[in-house]
């Protein structure tokens, strides 16, 4: 059966060379479309690697309720005359009243205005947790340790140094055991966590670097630190949720919404965001442009389908007279159209591979651009490619059994 093979692909690779720029312009279509298809699944491939990654960041199985901050005293009027905003006595009443929380802690944050060491860089951000807040958000400590229950209960001057702000403060070198002083407080540095990924701002989340952040224990930055525009500050600023494995977090939050609007009653001084509820919003959203991308790209190549059946048929009026003697000679009907099948899936191949080159300089290029994270798979490669190749086939078919039906005495008396 090869060697049957052999002889037609090369018939027709020479036919395919002889018309050298026809050939080109005929695999424009497959190019563009095969090109387009593997650039637009390498956006959604990476956009989809980006989505995992933030969900991981935000944990899956957590609930973040973030307080909005007034600007100024006349919106911290109007919210007060309504809500008392984002307190302990709601952090209560979450966590007595739903079942299937495994972990929970408020979070009361700071703005230093001054630090020593001096930063080298961004001023760090101090935020007071319970220990809880390692495991809620999977953290690593790669110097040291975390802070302890102990060192919560009895407000210990201690803290927990993300990786940019150990660098911002002490460098390259060692920071457990050494000292930070915020606004007039010593803190012990008694652990440096592992680098973190950086939060996406497409969300009611407010944008901070994970990884410069002065972290202390809860009680201790309720004690030991005052905020100037406290007047303007809720007693916390944020609750962290984490519930157990096998419950659902989306319809607790639900619950959470629930006793949020029951105490706050609707003055709108608060998110919940919930990670496992973003992930389907985002699964949805990049389903529906994966279609829409995909159809663009498909009638790019539906017009390189018709692109290689219109130069097929001019082929076959063009090679009338060899088709004839070919079947005077003993040809049959299945060799005709097996060569001209050969012929229009081979321009295929060739604009496939070709394709499939230039959408994946073009995913580069849009990457570089715009800085977007972009994927090419083999999947996009092995679909596109297919594609392109069944295409080749069907839209050669038509013209192959038009040769194969030339009548060979008419045929070879065609001028």
């Amino acid at each position: 059966m090869l060697s049957g093979l052999l002889p037609e692909l090369y018939m027709g690779l020479q036919s395919l060379f002889v018309h050298k720029l026809r050939s080109l312009l005929t695999m424009l279509g497959m190019i563009f479309g095969v090109g387009a298809v593997v650039a637009m699944l390498a956006i959604t491939a990476g956009a989809q690697k980006e989505m995992m990654s933030y969900i991981d960041l935000l944990g899956v199985n957590n609930i973040i309720i973030e307080a909005k901050e007034a600007v100024d005293r006349n919106e911290l009027q109007a919210r007060r005359a309504v809500s008392p905003g984002l307190s302990f006595r709601d952090f209560r009443a979450i966590s007595e009243n739903i079942n299937g929380i495994a972990a929970a802690t408020p979070r009361k944050r700071f703005k230093p205005l001054k630090v020593l060491p001096k930063p080298t860089a961004e001023m760090p951000l101090l935020i007071g947790v319970t220990p809880e807040y390692f495991d809620i958000n999977s953290l690593r400590a790669v110097e040291g340790r975390f802070f302890s229950n102990e060192d919560d209960t009895h407000s210990n001057p201690v803290c927990v140094l993300g990786e940019s702000a150990k660098v911002n403060l002490f460098g390259y070198e060692s920071a457990v055991g050494k000292h930070v002083k915020i606004n007039d407080v010593w803190l012990q540095v008694v652990g440096v966590l592992a680098q973190q990924a950086t939060a996406d701002s497409d969300t009611d989340l407010e944008v901070v670097d994970r990884n410069n952040l002065v972290i202390a224990p809860l009680n201790t930055v309720m004690r030991r630190f005052e905020d100037n525009n406290s007047f303007l500050k809720d007693e916390i600023d944020g609750i962290y949720l984490k519930v157990g494995n096998g419950v659902d977090s989306i319809e607790t939050s639900s619950i959470v919404k629930a006793i949020l609007v029951t105490t706050h009653k609707d003055a709108g001084d608060y998110n919940v965001v919930v990670p496992a509820g973003l992930l389907e919003q985002r699964k949805r959203t990049q389903f529906t442009f994966k279609v829409v991308m995909i159809c663009i790209a498909g009638i790019s190549l539906l017009v390189g389908g018709i692109g290689i059946m219109n130069i097929m048929l001019a082929t076959v009026l063009e090679r009338t007279r060899e088709i004839g003697i070919r079947r005077a000679i003993g040809a049959r009907q299945k060799d005709i159209i097996r060569q001209f099948l050969t012929e229009a899936v081979l321009i295929s191949m060739m604009g496939g591979l070709i394709g499939i080159a230039f959408g994946f300089s073009l995913s580069l290029a849009i990457a570089k651009a715009t800085g977007w994270s972009t994927v090419v798979t083999f999947t996009s490669i092995a679909v596109a490619f297919g594609v392109s190749v069944g295409i080749g086939l069907v839209f050669g078919i038509y013209p192959a059994v038009q040769a194969a039906r030339l009548d060979p005495i008419e045929a070879i008396r065609y001028e």
